[in-house]
């Protein structure tokens, strides 16, 4: 069990390095990777093409409304019928279905149809109890 839960450690450490490194890579100023310095001239603008980074060393993300995930096996029932497709029933299911160790196993497990779960996905997370 321990050895499983340092390989589950050590692969979220090394995806998180990979995916760092390409956004690490655009924050390099033009004409630093080359070794010629870049030259900018009295009255000329220098624009910056750089995307925005976060403090995590990835692209920032502008903040959207509604970008809160509902975790499903928390949330109340009330919650789930926030959701659109969901209704009494179906927040009864999910409700009494739970634990669930992944949001897709609302369909897995014959909860909800794939066409609701098709409505749902992206604003929906099943995070696993401690």
């Amino acid at each position: 069990m321990k050895v499983r839960r340092i390989l589950g450690l050590l692969a979220a450490a090394l995806l998180c390095i990979a995916m760092s490194a390409p956004a690490f890579a655009a924050q390099v100023p033009a004409g630093t990777a080359t070794g010629k310095p870049k030259t900018v001239t009295p009255g000329s603008k220098s624009k910056s093409t750089m995307a925005p980074v976060s403090q995590n060393g990835t692209a920032a993300e502008k903040p959207t409304a509604g970008k809160q995930m509902l975790d499903i096996n928390t949330a109340t029932e009330d919650q789930l019928k926030a959701l659109p497709g969901v209704g009494d029933a179906y927040a009864a299911r999910i409700v009494k279905g739970r634990p669930y160790t992944a949001k897709n196993q609302l369909t897995q497990k014959g909860i909800i149809p794939q066409a609701t779960y098709d409505k749902i996905k992206d604003q929906i997370v099943a995070h696993h109890a401690k």
